[in-house]
């Protein structure tokens, strides 16, 4: 099969499971039908895939990482020592661990073709990713606590691993215990990267965005949370701030120069 066949194949399987409300003809354009497949992904809830599904999702997606381009952490110049500072998509960098803003449902982003981290992240590990999530909510009996840590398998990510740590909502302004949640965000990733044997770890700017999280604060909160661990655990591990955004990039180089 080639990518396109793939695709095609993905959608009409994926649109043929009993519970899927997405019902519409294969467009003719490339980008709508890959907008309208990862759709479907967005939307399909865990449950069991047929091993035919899931082999060619993998190959599928294996392909359009390439096309997408990998960032390898090896190519990036060290701000401080075990400190990078790189803007990008995340879903592309390759190095041990991802970090991923999650909801505190924990299986991921289910608006189709939001532009979220979570999204981006269970869309390109592929469709493994939200079932290992949801297992990992059956077992513990209730929904992720803010400022707790998981971690799962990577699946189709250029990475090993993808820790999932849900951030603090901020109503107007950070609270005492909003800005101790998210600095236990940071703590509770890398406490679990050390636990797992990960040298390498990407945060993105956990709590910002739509959870409201004032950027500079917490930019803050993320560096000295990441440096206290570091000294105080004798941490060798590499940690790679990812922005998305030019503004947080402008604060990340402040705070780091």
């Amino acid at each position: 099969m080639d990518q396109t066949e793939r695709r095609q194949f993905l959608i009409k399987a994926l649109m043929a499971e009993p519970n899927c409300q997405m019902k519409s003809p294969i467009p003719g354009d490339v980008q709508e039908q890959r907008d309208l497949l990862r759709g479907l992904m967005n939307i399909r809830y865990p449950a069991p895939v047929d091993e035919e599904i899931l082999r060619i999702q993998d190959e599928y997606l294996t392909e359009l990482q390439k096309e997408r381009g990998i960032t390898d952490i090896e190519v990036l110049t060290e701000i401080q020592p075990d400190i990078y500072l790189w803007q990008g998509d995340i879903t592309t960098l390759r190095c041990d661990a991802i970090v991923n803003a999650a909801n505190s449902g924990f299986t991921g982003c289910y608006i189709p073709c939001h532009a979220c981290i979570d999204n981006f992240i269970q869309t390109y590990a592929g469709m493994q990713l939200r079932n290992e999530c949801s297992e990992i909510i059956r077992r513990q009996g209730h929904e992720e606590e803010t400022g707790k840590a998981k971690i799962t398998k990577a699946y189709n990510l250029p990475c090993r691993y993808v820790l999932h740590t849900v951030g603090p909502i901020v109503e107007t302004t950070p609270t005492p215990e909003d800005e101790r949640l998210l600095s236990s965000c940071y703590r509770s990733c890398l406490e679990l990267a050390e636990a797992n044997g990960v040298r390498s770890i990407a945060f993105c700017c956990i709590s910002t965005g739509i959870y409201n999280y004032p950027n500079e604060d917490a930019a803050r909160i993320a560096l000295s949370t990441v440096m206290r661990f570091k000294e105080y655990a004798n941490s060798n591990i590499k940690v790679i701030f990812n922005v998305f955004k030019d503004k947080d990039r402008d604060i990340y180089e402040r705070l780091l120069s």
